[in-house]
């Protein structure tokens, strides 16, 4: 089966559910509540919810608020995503209710960095999966797919408000090393979600340009593209060679084209997402 069709197979995506809602529970059962701190989003409006009322569970508070949100789900995204993202609230909700230990970080520094860590991986695993944990994350989908917001970047944007509504209920402090923790979680979640996707565009100008593409073909075996240039000074037509490549090939491409030629120009780019035959397929929820 090819890399790309297993990322659509339900035993691939029960698994980066299942694991991703584990390392979250993890991370905010063993971290985050013991410590008196909020997470964002509707696992953080469980959790106050919790602090205030005493009733049911954070778990119990956090299925609850999916109830609305899921039917936007079914309305914008797709049956398939909405069933996934069920999957993932319900093994969250389980975990976060079976979690008993805590893990002992009695520095809030620390606390703040391990807690953003966990969370944001687990959040991050489950985003690279067709579904996610529910809640806050099915509107950043929605808004990710529509208009191309970044999920990482939504995600903090809206804990900063929640934060904001905490001010005078809970501990100014704590409140403080939660808003860092929600930024430290969504940088990691944004590192995962562009985990194995990274690819650099790589633009070369060289006298000799189809002798370097014979090497990179020979040794590399990747597509390469000409694009028609002509220098501004000296008005001379060339072919500038343009190819995408993970970080692996990069420093080969140095080698091939510095060995042929050393006076070269490389030109390398960030692409944090390459679309299409032989890269990442299209992801559709």
């Amino acid at each position: 089966m090819k890399l790309q069709n297993i990322t659509y197979s339900i035993p691939w995506n029960l698994l980066l559910i299942s694991l991703g809602s584990i390392i979250f529970g993890v991370g905010l059962k063993a971290i985050v509540i013991p410590n008196g701190m909020i997470m964002g989003g509707f696992s953080g409006a469980g959790i106050l919810i919790y602090y205030y009322t005493n009733i049911f569970t954070p778990g119990i508070w956090y299925l609850i608020l999916n109830i609305p949100v899921f039917i936007f789900g079914w309305l914008f995204i797709s049956r398939r995503f909405l069933f996934y993202s069920l999957y993932g609230a319900i093994i969250l909700t389980i975990v976060i209710d079976l979690i008993q230990f805590e893990i002992p970080l009695k520095d809030l520094t620390l606390a703040t960095l391990a807690g953003g860590t966990i969370v944001g991986a687990g959040a991050g695993i489950v985003f690279r999966s067709l579904g996610s944990l529910g809640g806050n994350d099915i509107i950043s989908i929605i808004l990710n797919q529509k208009f191309g917001f970044r999920i990482g970047t939504y995600n903090f944007c809206f804990n900063c408000i929640l934060f904001l509504f905490s001010f005078g209920m809970l501990d100014t402090s704590l409140i403080l090393y939660s808003m860092a923790m929600s930024y430290i979680t969504s940088q990691v979640i944004e590192y995962f979600m562009m985990l194995f996707s990274e690819r650099k565009m790589i633009i070369i100008i060289a006298d000799d340009p189809r002798k370097i593409t014979d090497e990179i073909f020979r040794k590399l075996k990747i597509g390469v593209t000409f694009i028609k240039g002509e220098g501004a000074y000296t008005g001379k037509q060339r072919d500038i060679i343009m190819t995408v490549v993970n970080t692996f090939q990069l420093k080969r491409i140095e080698e091939i084209t510095f060995t042929i030629e050393p006076d070269a120009l490389l030109i390398t780019e960030n692409t944090f997402n390459v679309l299409g035959k032989g890269f990442s397929k299209r992801k559709v929820y």
